[in-house]
């Protein structure tokens, strides 16, 4: 993903957010985050410079699952990589998650230097 694109991380846990921001930054990414769907797909309709989602799929009122059909279907945004992040790792939910319009998958904890793989590897 070129490093001058924005990673966006959608969770409803603030600390969630300050982690991976942190650690994001500390490799080279610029990162902003949002505390629930609605305020995401705002900052996704005000910022042009958002290239990657970070998305929780475990939010009150609109969880990651209709916040990605959201996506897909509000912006066309099919080009925009939506990488799913989810403490429910249970059988089928990559695939439900892939279903929702996401292009990749990772389960809480992060381990941050695979979803480092996966951004460069999905966002190219």
């Amino acid at each position: 993903m070129d490093k001058n694109k924005t990673v966006l991380v959608i969770d409803d846990d603030q600390n969630n957010i300050f982690a991976l921001k942190l650690a994001l930054k500390s490799r080279g990414f610029q990162a902003m985050g949002c505390l629930s769907a609605a305020e995401g797909l705002a900052q996704l309709r005000d910022h042009a410079g958002i290239g990657l989602v970070l998305m929780d799929m475990m939010m009150p009122e609109i969880d990651g699952y209709e916040a990605t059909q959201l996506i897909r279907r509000s912006w066309n945004a099919n080009e925009l990589p939506i990488i799913a992040v989810t403490a429910q790792a249970m059988t089928g939910d990559r695939e439900k998650c892939l279903a929702a319009g996401a292009n990749g998958y990772i389960s809480k904890p992060i381990d941050i230097e695979l979803l480092v793989q996966m951004i460069t590897e999905i966002a190219r």
